[in-house]
């Protein structure tokens, strides 16, 4: 797990080294989190949500750019009664290819939409459901993004509102049959655990909103970020979604 860490952070630094006009951003979230997964109880839980990531945005030729996201965010979430409490932790990496149109409405205004790709993967363990204490999340998903931003000045200063989508259209994701154990699966029950994720089965949006501020030589961003995940398989529920404030500084 190491090395693959490894050599996520290499391949990120090789990719946000090319180009002179790259914006290479480090974000750290911190919010509310709702998490609701019927493996592993019937009950919804709330609680924190922590974030950290790295992101790289680099202009290509003909007006297209690319993105690049690696990160990783935890929920620590209790039930109603407050006497139990599950812990989330998902890794994320994010790409994306965008075309972006720059004043056609207006010199200020620009957007940019294109394809997205995602793999994202973890784990929500429940310490006190003593026969399926864990399950494990991954998917991986084809989807579109699009940003839009406004360019306006704060006093003296250059002051950039912006605004992005990510909504995975299509992929693959794991989940168990209902009431089935890992222990199960682990003996050799291997059917029915990789499914098709469409918008009939599976809903993943992520809105950001930020407000980007040079200082001398880097840029701060304060934004929020609202993440939706729900999917319906096997008798299975999964609804989930945090709200956060992200604070981000330029590399």
């Amino acid at each position: 797990m190491t090395k693959r860490i490894l050599i996520l952070l290499v391949v990120f630094g090789a990719l946000t080294a090319a180009g002179q006009e790259r914006v290479s951003m480090l974000m750290v979230d911190a919010g509310y989190a709702s998490v609701h997964d019927s493996y592993l109880t019937p009950i919804t839980y709330d609680g924190l949500d922590l974030g950290l990531s790295l992101q790289a945005t680099r202009p290509m030729h003909n007006q297209w750019l690319w993105q690049l996201t690696v990160g990783a965010d935890y929920n620590y979430v209790e039930n109603p009664a407050q006497n139990n409490d599950l812990h989330k932790l998902m890794g994320d990496l994010t790409f994306s290819m965008q075309r972006c149109y720059s004043g056609v409405i207006s010199p200020r205004l620009g957007f940019s939409v294109g394809p997205m790709a995602q793999l994202r993967a973890g784990i929500v363990y429940n310490a006190v459901n003593s026969n399926n204490p864990v399950t494990v999340r991954a998917h991986a998903n084809l989807g579109a993004t699009g940003m839009a931003w406004f360019n306006t000045r704060l006093g003296r200063k250059p002051l950039t509102l912006r605004y992005q989508l990510q909504l995975p259209v299509a992929g693959v994701f794991f989940a168990p049959e209902y009431d089935e154990s890992y222990y199960e699966i682990y003996l050799g029950n291997h059917k029915n655990l990789a499914h098709l994720a469409w918008w009939g089965n599976r809903l993943d949006i992520t809105h950001y909103l930020s407000a980007e501020l040079p200082l001398g030589k880097t840029r701060l961003s304060l934004g929020y970020r609202n993440r939706l995940e729900h999917w319906t398989v096997n008798n299975l529920h999964v609804h989930d979604f945090t709200h956060a404030l992200v604070l981000g500084i330029s590399l």
